[in-house]
C-alpha cells in the first residue's frame, strides 16, 4: 500500500551470542481480536462500511497531522508574527487546493469519521486546531459551519468506550490485516 497508513516492517538480522549466531526477524505488530458476532446483516454490513470508511479517511488523518507537526515546528522558527501569519496563509492555501477536492468526495460519515481520527491522531479536537492556527473567530466559523450540518469540531475520540469498534478496525488497518 502505497500511503502512510500502513508501512510494512520486516527486520532481518543477527546476533552473536556466546560464539554463536542467532538470526532474528522483527515484524509489525499482529491483533488477535475475538470474531465481531453480528445479529444482523444490518450490522455486518455497517461494520464493512466502517472498514471501507477507515481505509479511505485514515490516510487523511494521518497526513492533515504531519502536515500540523512539521506547521507547528515551522512557525517555531519564523522570526515574528507578521512572518507567521504569512506562513499559515501560504500553507492553508495550499491545503485548501490539495485537499478541498478529497473532502468533497467524502460522504457526511466519512466526514465525522475524519474528526474523530484526527482527534485521535493529535490528540487535539479539530476545534482546538483550527483556534491554535487560525484564531478563534475562524474556529468558530468552522464549527458553526460544522454545527449546521449536525456535527461537531469539538467531538472526541474514546477508544475504550464508543469507538472501541473503530479503534479495532484502525489497528488492524494499521497493521495491514484489513
Amino acid at each position: 500500500m502505497d500511503s502512510p497508513t500502513f508501512v510494512p516492517t520486516v527486520k532481518v538480522g543477527k546476533v552473536f551470542e556466546g560464539g554463536d549466531s542467532i538470526q532474528y526477524m522483527e515484524m509489525n505488530n499482529v491483533y488477535v481480536f475475538p470474531p465481531v458476532a453480528f445479529s444482523s446483516k444490518k450490522q455486518a454490513n455497517a461494520y464493512m462500511r466502517l472498514v471501507k470508511n477507515v481505509k479511505k479517511v485514515l490516510p487523511i488523518a494521518k497526513e492533515a497531522n504531519m502536515i500540523m507537526m512539521e506547521t507547528a515546528e515551522f512557525l517555531e522558527t519564523l522570526p515574528d508574527k507578521k512572518a507567521k501569519d504569512e506562513h499559515i496563509k501560504r500553507v492553508e492555501k495550499s491545503i485548501m487546493k490539495e485537499y478541498k477536492p478529497k473532502m468533497k468526495k467524502l460522504t457526511y460519515s466519512q466526514g465525522k469519521l475524519l474528526i474523530k481520527l484526527i482527534y485521535r491522531e493529535s490528540h487535539s479536537s479539530g476545534y482546538e486546531l483550527i483556534q491554535a492556527f487560525l484564531g478563534p473567530v475562524r474556529a468558530g466559523f468552522y464549527q458553526a459551519f460544522a454545527w449546521a450540518f449536525g456535527a461537531s469540531l469539538k467531538k472526541e475520540y474514546d477508544p475504550e468506550g464508543v469507538d472501541r469498534l473503530t479503534e479495532r478496525v484502525v489497528l488492524m488497518v494499521e497493521a495491514g490485516q484489513l
